[in-house]
């Protein structure tokens, strides 16, 4: 235990828990990304703020799975975890592909009468109805997928020059990329909580709907804030990120406590 902050770990789960908890927070990774990416996170958010840092199979301590490539699969296997936490509200943080599996597994619980999903918070991460995967980058040859992330700039060039390194990554890494572009958006209920996008300036979101379009998808109240970066503004504009989720979740804990509807303190 550090600083009264205990971690457990469980195949689908790294959780940091605190003595006094008020939400939980499932945060999902970006593609090739893993639990350990929000390792940092802990010290700077509210005490009374639980991570659960979900480890989907292929990567770190699950590196021996095979990646899930199935969306309905992946919703199927991740709602019974999320659902035996316990009947503490909670909330969804995903970033770029773990924005998307957040929001389709938000729409699964809902569908399955799971309760108690509070607030979905999407990050880097288009809205689905206006996704354009018009580029099948899982399916190209190692050399020009590996220039692709490089491009994306959010896998370190010491990692991406390592080739054995990348012969052991490159299959998750594929299979992540594989689940967002073979993704079917199908109109579904609207959600009936906030949901909170985080976009980067330099992104490409140009096209229509790609932000404002997840305002269509719920009945409550959504908002975007911008950030400095490009795709992977999650790492390079860390603090500020890490710290307009925490007044989010702030305005959540608010919201539930008076019943009415909190906004979080902007940046």
């Amino acid at each position: 235990m550090r600083n009264n902050v205990a971690i457990q770990s469980a195949p689908w789960l790294i959780k940091a828990s605190v003595p006094d908890p008020k939400l939980r927070l499932f945060c999902f990774p970006y593609a090739g990304g893993n639990a350990f990416n929000y390792n940092s996170w802990r010290p700077e958010l509210d005490p009374s703020i639980e991570i659960c840092a979900v480890q989907l199979p292929g990567r770190a301590v699950r590196i021996n799975e095979p990646p899930i490539t199935s969306m309905p699969e992946l919703l199927r296997q991740l709602a019974p975890v999320v659902a035996q936490q316990g009947n503490l509200p909670f909330a969804f943080f995903g970033h770029s592909v773990g924005g998307l599996i957040a929001f389709e597994l938000a729409r699964y619980l809902w569908l399955h009468d799971i309760n108690g999903l509070q607030h979905l918070i999407v990050s880097g991460c288009h809205a689905p109805q206006f996704r354009n995967p018009s580029r099948k980058l899982s399916r190209l040859p190692d050399d020009e997928f590996i220039s692709e992330l490089r491009d994306y700039n959010g896998t370190p060039a010491k990692v991406l020059a390592n080739l054995e390194l990348m012969n052991l990554l490159l299959p998750t890494i594929r299979a992540d990329f594989a689940l967002a572009e073979d993704y079917i958006y199908r109109p579904g209920p609207l959600l009936q909580m906030p949901i909170s996008v985080f976009a980067g300036r330099e992104e490409d979101n140009k096209g229509p709907g790609q932000v404002d379009g997840w305002m269509k998808e719920t009945t409550g109240p959504c908002q975007v804030t911008w950030f400095d970066g490009g795709h992977f503004f999650v790492n390079s504009d860390h603090e500020t990120v890490v710290r307009q989720v925490n007044a989010e979740l702030i305005a959540t804990k608010t919201r539930l406590r008076s019943g009415g509807v909190a906004r979080p303190d902007l940046r």
